[in-house]
C-alpha cells in the first residue's frame, strides 16, 4: 500500500454524539410534474473524448428537516450599520430553527441535477466499469470538478468510462429548480440520503454512450433491492456507509467529517455562515463579478480555469425586480448559510465512518499549503484520517488549502490518476464511482 503522508497516531478516542438512524430513502411517486433544465447545453471546459449531457431526477422523498420559510435579505438601500444588524439576526434566526437533530421525517418533492460525462468510443469490448462520482463542497456548483476533469481524463481515458458531477438540492442548476422549495433549515444527511437515492434508484445499470433522456428514469424495483444488498452486477463504487455493498472506495478531499467536538466551538460555523451570509451575489454581468472575484484575495488564490468555470456555472443571467438583466449566482449567500448551520452530520458522519467496511478503501487527500486551517482546529487533522486505519492511505496536496479542487486541481487529478491506476488498471468488467 502506498506511503502515506500522516504516521498513524497512539489509540485515540472522542467525545461520542448521537448517530441517527437512518430515514428511509426513495424517490416520490408518479405523476410528477418533470421541470425543464434551466441552463442550455454546453460543452465540456476541457479537450478530452468524452461526452458531457445533463439530467434531472427527484430527490429521496422523505426529508429530515421540516421546511421553515428562507430569513428574508437586508434591503438594497440599508446602510452599512443596518446591513450588519440584519445580517446578525439572520444568523441567530438561522440556529432557532433548529431543534432535535432526531425526526420521523417530512415529505418533500425536490429534485437533483448530474452532469454525465461518458467515453465517446465506449462498447462492451473496451468497458473498464470504472465510473467516477464527484461531490462538491458547499456553495459551488458540479461544475467545479471539470478543471481536474481537465487534467484527469486524457492521462486516464483508458480506465474511465464515464462521471457523474453531483448537485445539492439547494445548489448549482438544482437550486434553480428548487428555487420556490427553498427553506430555511437543512440537514447535511440528506445530502448523503439523496446520493443514495441517485444509486439506488437511477443510476443506469450499465454505462453506455448511449444519449439518456434528460429526466433519468426510475431502475426497476428489483434492481434496487439487489443494489442494496449485492453492490452492481456491473459497477464498483467509490463512497459511503448506509449502503456500503455499493461502494468500493472512498477517496475524501479533505472532507468536512470532524472528530467530536474538536472544531474549537461554533466558532468555525460562525465565520463561515458569517461570510456566506454577506457574499455579494448580483453583478451587472459575469465580466463584472470575473474582475470582482480577480481582486479578491480568497478568489486569486484559486486556478484560474477554476475560478473561470465558476463564473460560467455558478452564475445565471435573470432579471431584477426593475427588469434589467443581471448576472447572479444560482445559490444565494442565505443557501449557503443555512448549510453551514448545521453541524451535527459532520461529527456524526466521523463516527459512522470509524465502523465503515474495510473492504472499502480509504484516501484522505488533504491540503499542504503552508498556513492552511485544519477544519478540527491546530493538531486534528492526524485523528481524522485515521480515524478508520484498516485499508487506508492519506497525502497532502501542496498547492491547495482547504478548497483543494479550487486551488490545485493539476496536482489533485495527478494523485487521483496514480489512485485509479493503483486499483483499476486492469479492466474488471465492474464499475467504480469516486
Amino acid at each position: 500500500m502506498e506511503h502515506s503522508t500522516y504516521t498513524r497516531p497512539p489509540a485515540f478516542t472522542w467525545g461520542k454524539v448521537e448517530v441517527r438512524d437512518a430515514l428511509p430513502v426513495y424517490p416520490p411517486t408518479e405523476p410528477l410534474e418533470y421541470p425543464p433544465l434551466p441552463s442550455p447545453p454546453r460543452e465540456p471546459a476541457f479537450d478530452a473524448p468524452y461526452t458531457l449531457t445533463t439530467h434531472l431526477f427527484p430527490a429521496s422523498y422523505i426529508r429530515t428537516t421540516r421546511w421553515a420559510p428562507v430569513p428574508k435579505p437586508p434591503p438594497a438601500n440599508a446602510t452599512k450599520e443596518e446591513r450588519r444588524r440584519i445580517l446578525a439576526e439572520t444568523r441567530l434566526q438561522l440556529d432557532a430553527l433548529r431543534t432535535s437533530n432526531v425526526t420521523d421525517g417530512y415529505p418533500q418533492v425536490l429534485w437533483n441535477c448530474v452532469n454525465r460525462y461518458v467515453r465517446k468510443n465506449l462498447n462492451s469490448s473496451n468497458r473498464t466499469g470504472v465510473t467516477l462520482f464527484c461531490a462538491h463542497a458547499n456553495g459551488f456548483p458540479k461544475e467545479i470538478w471539470e478543471p481536474t476533469l481537465g487534467h484527469l481524463l486524457p492521462s486516464s481515458a483508458g480506465i474511465i468510462d464515464e462521471v457523474w458531477l453531483w448537485e445539492s438540492v439547494q445548489h448549482g442548476d438544482a437550486g434553480l429548480v428548487n428555487a420556490s422549495s427553498a427553506s430555511g433549515i437543512f440537514d447535511w444527511s440528506d445530502n448523503g440520503r439523496d446520493i443514495a437515492n441517485f444509486l439506488l434508484h437511477f443510476l443506469p445499470t450499465v454505462a453506455t454512450n448511449t444519449t439518456l433522456p434528460t429526466h433519468l428514469p426510475r431502475v426497476a424495483p428489483e434492481e434496487t433491492e439487489l443494489r442494496s444488498k449485492r453492490g452492481f452486477s456491473d459497477r464498483n463504487t467509490l463512497a459511503a456507509s448506509l449502503y456500503p455493498r455499493l461502494f468500493h472506495s472512498l477517496v475524501l478531499v479533505d472532507p468536512v467529517i470532524i472528530r467530536p467536538y474538536d472544531n474549537q466551538g461554533r466558532d468555525r460555523v460562525l465565520d463561515l455562515a458569517a461570510g456566506a451570509l454577506s457574499r455579494r451575489d448580483t453583478w451587472a454581468s459575469r465580466e463584472e463579478a470575473l474582475d470582482s472575484y480577480n481582486k479578491s484575495p480568497f478568489f486569486r488564490s484559486w486556478d484560474p480555469a477554476v475560478l473561470q468555470i465558476y463564473v460560467d456555472c455558478g452564475i445565471h443571467l435573470t432579471k431584477d425586480e426593475n427588469g434589467k438583466e443581471v448576472a447572479k449566482l444560482k445559490m444565494p449567500g442565505i443557501q449557503e448559510a443555512v448549510v453551514f448551520s448545521e453541524t451535527h452530520t459532520e461529527y456524526e458522519v466521523f463516527q459512522r465512518l470509524v465502523d465503515l467496511d474495510e473492504r472499502i478503501t480509504l484516501r484522505w487527500i488533504m491540503p499542504g499549503k503552508p498556513g492552511a486551517r485544519e477544519l478540527g482546529g491546530p493538531g486534528t487533522t492526524v485523528y481524522r484520517v485515521w480515524a478508520r486505519p484498516a485499508n487506508s492511505t492519506n497525502v497532502k496536496i501542496l498547492g491547495g488549502g482547504h478548497l483543494i479542487p479550487q486551488e490545485a486541481p493539476q496536482e489533485l487529478a495527478e494523485d487521483l490518476a496514480k489512485f485509479l491506476l493503483q486499483h483499476f488498471a486492469v479492466p474488471s468488467r465492474i464499475r467504480a464511482s469516486l
